[in-house]
């Protein structure tokens, strides 16, 4: 059976590939991000010995105060004190025991900082916790005298900014990060992507397409830019030139050949050597169609819808008769193409003089030549396969250049090596691919991928 139309190595593995914006919006992000991060440790621990002190500062004056109205009060007033301190502040001030079960602070450094500060002002009796016998708060433990209290107070009324509202902030500031990101990465890839798409036309012989902006505001881009369009000129400039040199020269040997093949059959009596001699002719007038096709413009001209089946059977139809090829066909009837007509005649029949000169089996001396054609995704994929003895890997991907033969001990055959190199240029400047490979059931498989009619 043949092999697939779409055939494809197997066991590969895809690498997951990113854009040079991705890429650069991901770095720029990780930099910024770590940097507003980095930043935020950074004031948190600057900021944390000044608050510290100050969270002392307040503790020690609501200390102070309790305790200097306590002391200047009798015990009649302390009970209404108290009650007045707990209900107006939220201060509540209770004995302290020595069975008390108290929890301190362990394990939080901030708070052991205020503890520090807080017996700077108090003296080293104070202390901190955040329970006693059970019941959470800030409580601070003072003495009067001889009688030991605690002052137990809303630990919310010390805390600094809460996680929340750090939380919030640190969003924002990685938004605005990220957005940043963006838009330097736009900016950055913007000209990279426009000379990325210029290339591509520079490489499909599309030159007048290429052409980049000369006025862009960074002087770096504007020396690019104009240094491409020099080349594109130099380039589109050689391209004439080379196609003018080979039509030209076509041209010119056509009269002379003329001439010669007159003289021959006029003037040589032996039929044998009057038939070598035209068949040499004729040989040489088909380079010489092989040149002029080659050095055809390259310019994308008007498509139409063609039908595929009709193009190839007639294609077919030119050769069938002969001995050392047979053409299985599997063309769908309903198959139409974006292109012209007389370019895909060329092509096809380019294809399949090459697969009867080349591509004969081994055991047999015949070539069996396989047309398939399928539609998939917008795309009609057309197949064109021999079950001869294939091409050398290291050689098949040189087998679309110019003038390479694929098998230079081959004295017999024929032509200039031009015959897939136009095809390629042909398929290229009708807005599809083309592409060889060995087939892994032997033989050279050539795909042709074409825009669909139904598009």
């Amino acid at each position: 059976m043949p092999a697939p139309l779409d055939a494809r190595p197997t066991g590969t593995i895809s690498k997951v590939r990113f854009s040079l914006f991705w890429r650069t919006f991901f770095l720029l992000a990780l930099l910024l991000v770590g940097s507003v991060v980095a930043w935020l440790q950074t004031f948190r621990m600057l900021e944390s010995e000044p608050r510290a002190a100050q969270t002392a500062q307040q503790i020690a004056s609501i200390v102070n105060l309790s305790r200097a109205a306590l002391v200047h009060s009798d015990a009649i007033a302390r009970i209404s004190l108290i009650k007045q301190l707990a209900e107006l502040e939220g201060v509540k001030v209770v004995p302290r025991t020595a069975i008390d079960m108290v929890q301190g602070f362990e394990g939080d450094t901030q708070m052991q900082r205020v503890l520090v500060e807080l017996r700077v002002r108090l003296g080293e009796k104070a202390t901190l916790a955040r329970k006693v016998n059970g019941e959470e708060g800030l409580w601070v433990g003072f003495g009067i005298e001889n009688e030991k209290f605690w002052l137990q107070t809303d630990i919310s009324r010390l805390n600094p900014v809460p996680g929340r509202a750090w939380l919030v902030w640190l969003s924002i500031a990685a938004l605005l990060s990220l957005t940043g990101a963006a838009v330097i990465a736009r900016l950055i890839n913007r000209p990279l992507k426009a000379l990325s798409f210029a290339a591509s036309r520079v490489k499909d012989g599309d030159f007048d397409a290429s052409r980049l902006n000369e006025d862009a505001v960074t002087s770096e881009i504007r020396e690019v830019n104009a240094g491409f369009n020099r080349m594109a000129e130099q380039l589109a400039k050689i391209e004439q030139d080379r196609a003018v040199m080979l039509a030209g020269i076509s041209h010119d040997l056509r009269t002379p050949l003329a001439r010669l093949r007159l003289e021959t059959e006029m003037s040589v009596a032996d039929d044998v050597a009057r038939n070598h001699m035209v068949s040499d002719l004729e040989q040489l007038d088909a380079i010489i169609d092989k040149f002029l096709d080659y050095a055809r413009p390259t310019d994308q001209q008007h498509l139409r819808a063609v039908a595929l089946n009709d193009v190839v059977e007639a294609c077919v139809l030119a050769v069938q008769q002969t001995d050392d090829l047979k053409v299985k066909l599997d063309l769908p009837a309903d198959f139409h193409v974006m292109g012209d007509e007389i370019e895909l005649t060329r092509v096809i029949t380019n294809l399949v003089e090459n697969a009867r000169k080349y591509g004969k089996t081994i055991t047999t001396g015949i070539t069996q030549l396989d047309i398939a054609a399928r539609e998939r995704d917008g795309w009609v994929l057309l197949k064109v396969r021999d079950h001869g003895p294939g091409v050398n890997e290291d050689i098949l991907k040189h087998m679309t250049k110019p003038f390479f033969r694929g098998d230079v001990a081959r004295t017999a055959a024929t032509g200039a090596g031009l015959g897939l190199a136009i095809v390629e240029k042909t398929i290229q400047r009708l807005g599809g691919s083309f592409s060889l490979h060995n087939s892994s059931t032997g033989g050279l498989a050539a795909n042709i991928r074409l825009p669909s009619a139904k598009r």
